[in-house]
């Protein structure tokens, strides 16, 4: 059987707006809503960070076209990359950071390979949820490339974020 025989089944994966609960009994009681939390990711050599949508199913376009594996040796020589998991909540004042959590990533385009932890990458974006910030362990340039982007994103929000977060970042 070849493959225009047999069409690729494709997983989906349903992210629900606002309260599942909200008006009705049916579809998605219980489901968890994904709406406040944005994937950043960045590019540690070029210095910039973005938010890319498709990340939340590991479809970026920095991973779109990549084999991802957990051996580092497979992306050797690749350019590294943070995924952070960035969660918006609200205070009684506005908005505010209310969970930042980093994940390493390797792309090595020219063999079309790549480094990184799915398990890690779920993990964290559960933790960034739970209102954690996991980000000092990030190094300089990209703890100051972040901070940039935070910041500039919206500053009233960068002023309502949690201290650990403005500490962990080195932040002025």
């Amino acid at each position: 059987m070849t493959n225009e025989e047999k069409p690729k089944q494709k997983m989906g994966f349903t992210i629900i707006k606002n309260d599942p609960t909200d008006g009705h009994k049916g579809f998605g009681i219980g489901a968890l809503s994904l709406e406040n939390v944005s994937p950043v990711i960045i590019d540690i050599e070029e210095g910039i960070a973005k938010v890319e949508i498709g990340a939340m199913h590991a479809r970026s376009d920095t991973e779109r076209g990549i084999k991802f594996t957990t051996n580092r040796e497979d992306s050797e020589g690749g350019k590294p990359y943070w995924l952070v998991w960035v969660t918006i909540d609200h205070k009684v004042d506005g908005p505010y950071y209310a969970g930042v959590t980093a994940c390493e990533m390797v792309v090595n385009r020219e063999k079309r390979r790549g480094f990184k932890i799915l398990a890690d990458h779920v993990n964290r974006m559960d933790k960034s949820m739970k209102r954690q910030i996991l980000v000092d362990f990030m190094d300089e340039r990209s703890k100051n490339i972040l901070s940039d982007f935070l910041q500039s994103h919206n500053r009233e929000m960068w002023a309502r974020s949690d201290e650990k977060l403005h500490n962990d970042l080195n932040a002025k």
